[in-house]
Formats: C-alpha cells, structure tokens, sequence
C-alpha cells in the first residue's frame, strides 16, 4: 500500500493485470470509454451522412421527374393550343362555305321564280295563241 502510494506520487499506477501504467486506472478507463462513444459517434454520422445523401439524390430524382412531367404538360398544352386554333379557322372556313352556299342559294331561287314566271307567261302565251284559232 505505501509502495502504491509512493508510485502514486510519482505518477505511476497498477491497473487490474498488475501492469505499470502512467494514467490512473479510472482515467484510462474513462478514456477507453470516450474512445468507444468517440468511435461510434463517428459511425452513427457516417450512417447519417449516407441517409441524408440517399435522401438527396431521391430528392433530385423526384426533382428531374417533375419538371420532365411538367415539361409534357406544356408540351400537350401548347399542343391543344394548337389544336384549338386549327379548329377554330376550320370553323371560320366553314362558316364562310356557308355564307357563299347560302348566297348562292338565294341566287338560285330567284332564278327559278324567275324561269317560272316565263313558263308561266308563255304557256299563258301559248294557250292564248290556241284559243285565237
């Protein structure tokens, strides 16, 4: 016990082995212990560092599938657009086909009252001519 003492003094120790150490042997535990936690903190922020760079490239695949799906979006958009509007002259098309049929018409039917009336002026004509002999 003196002989520790003295040793203690001097700075050196007995650990549970009997082996000579320069730390005290609740100190070199403690810093074994530290060393653990040290270690595993070190594992526990790679661990996290790989799932947040997992997470970040799942964030930049989902990012890249947005603005691909957004960039169809406006491509079908633009695509009604255009569509819209090739529907829309097609319409004024025939709108004015059916302006000029129905002028054409109306053309048409005054031609015929028209043909009409000589055939009826005629043949009034001609019986007149056969009742006169």
């Amino acid at each position: 016990a003196m002989a520790q003492a003295a040793l203690g003094a001097a700075g050196l120790h007995f650990d549970e082995l009997n082996k000579l150490r320069v730390l005290e042997p609740e100190v070199a535990a403690q810093t074994v212990q530290l060393r653990e936690e040290c270690r595993a903190f070190v594992d526990k922020t790679a661990e996290f560092q790989r799932i947040v760079g997992s997470l970040i490239e799942l964030v930049d695949q989902l990012a890249k599938a947005a603005e691909s799906e957004k960039m169809k979006a406006i491509g079908a958009r633009n695509l009604l657009k255009s569509i819209a509007k090739q529907r829309e002259a097609q319409e004024q098309q025939l709108q004015a086909l059916i302006a000029e049929k129905k002028m054409q018409l109306e053309r048409y039917r005054i031609e015929y009252e028209t043909l009409c009336k000589t055939e009826a002026d005629q043949n009034e004509f001609i019986d007149q001519f056969i009742f006169q002999k």
